[in-house]
């Protein structure tokens, strides 16, 4: 879904100054000790959209950093609105592209990566665009402490099949594999998307990809 161009996109921006990073190359190696020295992890959202998740979940986890990375700078803003309203001071924004994640995050630098109804692009011609694919998932190695994990959740059936079999392809063992999350009853904090396709009555599915050494 294209995002509408939001109107006073610059000061609005300018406003949540606090909660940006402008240059998210420069603080490869060092973001806990510049943003939050005591930060007991570090977690990366791939897409935060409008940014429920992602204010949500920095709410619950204080002690955690976040970073959320987004394409979108007329999606993020909303994001970044929110988290200024909450007054959160350990959720920064970047406006950036998953595939210079290891230009962002030092190795080991990243404990965990949310992937959050990202884009399907089901042509099969176009399959190496999805953020699961095992060249994307070789890039957050690079990132990704030893036992790092990556947590994904798609409203998008193919997808999902895609996914189960890129992960192990990729090194990572899988876990929490579900088709239906919210079968019974509401599972953690829910993205814009997931509220509304819950509503729907529409399946989520999830799992959780951790890394596992090269053999």
């Amino acid at each position: 879904m294209r995002m509408r161009k939001k109107k006073n996109l610059i000061p609005r921006m300018e406003k949540c100054a606090a909660c940006q990073v402008k240059d998210g190359f420069a603080l490869r190696g060092h973001w806990r000790e510049t943003l939050m020295g005591g930060a007991r992890e570090l977690r990366v959202e791939l897409g935060c959209g409008k940014g429920r998740f992602t204010a949500e979940t920095a709410r619950l986890n204080p002690d955690i950093l976040f970073v959320a990375i987004e394409k979108v700078p007329d999606a993020m803003v909303v994001a970044m609105e929110r988290v200024m309203a909450l007054e959160l001071k350990n959720v920064f924004f970047v406006v950036g592209d998953a595939a210079l994640l290891p230009d962002y995050f030092a190795p080991g630098e990243v404990d965990l990566i949310y992937i959050n109804f990202c884009d399907p692009w089901p042509p099969v011609r176009q399959a190496k665009r999805r953020l699961t694919h095992r060249g994307f998932l070789d890039l957050y190695r690079q990132a990704l402490v030893p036992g790092g994990q990556v947590h994904f959740k798609t409203d998008n059936q193919p997808l999902f099949e895609f996914s189960v079999e890129e992960f192990p392809a990729a090194g990572y063992a899988l876990s929490e594999v579900t088709r239906n999350l919210h079968e019974n009853g509401l599972q953690g904090v829910m993205t814009d998307y997931e509220a509304k396709f819950y509503e729907q009555g529409l399946p989520i599915n999830r799992c959780v990809g951790t890394l596992e050494p090269r053999p």
